[in-house]
């Protein structure tokens, strides 16, 4: 009875040792697949990062070759970027801008620019259309930001379109008076700096003219209600 007992509890013990084998073996096998899985992650990053670092270089090597532009923010001041524009004249490529960009998306595409120069009497062929957006298209994306619209004012007024260019006939045939005052005409420093101060002087008047003119506006708003007061007082006695 004893040797019995005896040859059970070793039996036990035995299947306990086997069955703590197989845990140990799993638990194992388990931290093998693990640090496989941190192996093949670790690589997938690394080809991430890899692949991420040689487009970057790619686009840098593109922009030294002249192959691509420097990517632009997003947000830019048109009033001091483009120095040699009125904020009147600026105002104006503005609502322009914003009459043919039909899609109102902030820019305008093939489509819209193709609809802008039937409605100013000088429509364009497919081709042609291509060739006026790529004239301004810094960032390659086939469509006008409203920066590259006013590039387009900047380089007619600059000279810098040949004649048969459809943007200088876009610039031409738009009611924008794209001249620039003296700006071409400087001669040497000393006459450029005082463009530029006659040109921020200038600024700072359209400025304060907009201000009186809204002043005015509210003052006149202001007879009209007490007038109007008057009137309806005058009619409640």
């Amino acid at each position: 009875m004893a040797s019995q007992e005896l040859a059970e509890k070793l039996q036990r013990r035995l299947q306990l040792e086997e069955s703590g084998a197989a845990v140990e073996g799993e638990a194992e096998a388990v931290k093998g697949a693990a640090a496989a899985g941190e192996v093949e992650e670790r690589s997938c990053l690394t080809a991430s990062a890899g692949a991420e670092l040689s487009a970057k270089l790619c686009r840098r090597q593109d922009i030294n070759e002249g192959a691509a532009q420097p990517r632009r923010a997003a947000v830019f001041n048109p009033y001091t970027e483009f120095k040699e524009f009125s904020r009147r004249q600026i105002k104006d490529m503005e609502r322009m801008f914003r009459l043919y960009d039909s899609g109102r998306d902030g820019y305008i595409d093939l489509m819209e620019l193709k609809l802008m120069m039937e409605k100013l009497g000088a429509p364009q062929t497919h081709l042609g259309l291509k060739n006026m957006i790529k004239e301004v298209d810094e960032d390659f994306d086939g469509k006008l930001s409203f920066r590259e619209f006013l590039l387009i004012f900047h380089k007619a007024a600059a000279g810098e379109l040949e004649e048969d260019s459809g943007l200088l006939t876009l610039a031409k045939l738009s009611e924008i008076d794209v001249s620039i005052e003296g700006v071409k005409g400087a001669k040497n420093f000393f006459e450029a700096k005082a463009q530029a101060l006659s040109s921020a002087s200038k600024f700072e008047a359209e400025i304060k003219a907009e201000q009186d003119e809204r002043k005015r506006e509210e003052e006149e708003r202001k007879h009209r209600r007490a007038a109007f007061r008057e009137l309806k007082s005058a009619f409640t006695q």
